[in-house]
């Protein structure tokens, strides 16, 4: 991604935590994102990074939002409504997992493969292949190559990037094994307060709301992002816990005009309940 305009404001982050370690897709992202040093603090939950954030410990979040084959991550959506975080940035990135382990061994050496539960859904499909491997669900996929490394671990394989391979100098067994040629996952920059960014460079909006429950009341709010010329690119259901069969709503949008975007907001904010903007930023499409 290009800061062009946003690289003085985007400077100011300093220390990002990720969810993961060095090698991890977080970690590709840190480096693309920011084009330039920047501390990354290694945590191996999303919610221990969230806490890293409200602590104080680092300017911002790197977090995982959806995938391309496994779909949205339901508790990072979750996470950001709950601690009333901001999305001050999105970036794509193609995702190309590999089955890695120790060299000198081949794919019929390997007993287990532990790995992240979402890359493990997302290569489910090459595993049908060779049903003499179990899969194990691990917290970080980077971690396990690293820990292969270092406890030496034979017959064991992780699934991870390029990156993590040479990292922890591990032999890359079979290259892009994801179901889908192209995996690509959305990840969202995230802070405790919302960006500065100039409004005309402000071109995309995360938002979240409630509706009564009665017939039709999504379907005019809908249709005032319509009317008012904003474009719906995503939108997720939440149930709320503690009321049953109420829903929120996440959903994204994207405008040319950020007067249409703010005449919008007004009119939803009239006919929505708890109305909340998660984040105004830049479309990384774009």
């Amino acid at each position: 991604m290009s800061l062009d305009e946003n690289r003085d404001f985007f400077f100011m982050i300093k220390s990002v935590a990720i969810q993961g370690i060095q090698g991890s897709f977080h970690h590709i992202v840190s480096q693309q994102f920011f084009e330039t040093d920047i501390i990354v603090n290694e945590c191996l939950s999303f919610d221990l990074a969230v806490e890293r954030l409200l602590e104080k410990k680092s300017n911002a979040v790197i977090m995982a939002l959806e995938n391309s084959i496994a779909g949205s991550i339901i508790p990072n959506y979750a996470l950001i409504d709950q601690h009333n975080l901001h999305i001050i940035g999105e970036h794509f990135l193609d995702i190309q997992h590999h089955l890695m382990a120790l060299p000198n061994q081949s794919i019929n050496d390997i007993r287990e493969v532990y790995s992240h539960p979402m890359a493990l859904l997302q290569c489910k499909t090459f595993f049908k292949s060779y049903p003499h491997i179990k899969l194990i669900e691990d917290k970080d996929t980077a971690e396990v190559a690293q820990r292969i490394q270092k406890n030496q671990l034979y017959n064991v394989a992780a699934i991870g990037s390029h990156l993590a391979a040479e990292l922890f100098g591990l032999e890359i067994l079979s290259r892009s094994i994801q179901t889908i040629t192209h995996n690509e996952t959305r990840f969202v920059i995230v802070k405790t307060s919302n960006s500065e960014m100039p409004e005309q460079q402000i071109n995309k909006a995360s938002l979240k709301f409630e509706l009564e429950h009665k017939r039709g009341s999504l379907a005019s709010l809908l249709n005032v992002l319509s009317d008012c010329k904003l474009n719906l690119t995503k939108i997720q259901s939440l149930p709320k816990i503690e009321t049953p069969w109420k829903y929120a709503f996440f959903v994204d949008v994207t405008f040319e005009d950020y007067n249409d975007y703010k005449k919008a907001k007004s009119i939803m904010q009239l006919m929505a309940e708890d109305f909340k903007i998660l984040g105004e930023y830049k479309n990384a499409r774009l």
